[in-house]
């Protein structure tokens, strides 16, 4: 919502990829950090043969372990640590990814982060009941084609909801 206040969600659109009776674990999709791709691949010591390899952004996924990765990405294919989280989406934590994306025989759409957000045991079931949260359904066009200065918008459209309008007074009826 426009009126969370919170540095590290404030104004963030945050895919869910696993919510169960243990808690929630996504990744925010619109906070580019100051880090290409390329700059990962250095530091782990591969080389990219290709320009898509080499400009991508890196995103902070989260406050949570921001010292590792993952990458969420259109779901042509499984790598060491690939969990699916729907037909067409999935999410990769292991450094085969990487190497594939920098040869050029990655997936066709990818968004690499460094953290995550979590939430424990009934932690956002909460939030949401305290209308801290727009929740609705993920868009695979939001997440890997639309600018990530556009996804906060974009996705509260997906709802119907012009956050222009939205008052800064919250509760319910």
């Amino acid at each position: 919502m426009p009126t969370l206040q919170d540095a590290d969600f404030y104004r963030t659109v945050t895919y869910i990829c696993e919510h169960d009776e243990q808690g929630a674990m996504g990744i925010i999709i619109n906070r580019p950090l100051d880090l290409e791709l390329a700059d990962i691949l250095e530091q782990m010591e591969i080389r990219p043969n290709t320009p898509e390899a080499i400009h991508q952004p890196v995103f902070s996924g989260g406050p949570v372990q921001t010292e590792r990765g993952f990458v969420l990405h259109t779901s042509n294919k499984s790598w060491d640590a690939t969990n699916q989280i729907t037909a067409d989406i999935s999410i990769t934590t292991s450094k085969d990814i990487l190497q594939a994306i920098a040869a050029g025989e990655g997936p066709k759409q990818s968004l690499v982060a460094l953290g995550y957000a979590g939430w424990g045991a009934g932690q956002i079931e909460q939030e949401l009941a305290e209308n801290t949260w727009l929740s609705g359904p993920a868009d695979r066009h939001i997440i890997f084609s639309h600018p990530p200065e556009q996804r906060w918008r974009a996705a509260a459209q997906l709802l119907g909801v012009d956050l222009n309008l939205i008052s800064g007074q919250t509760g319910h009826a």
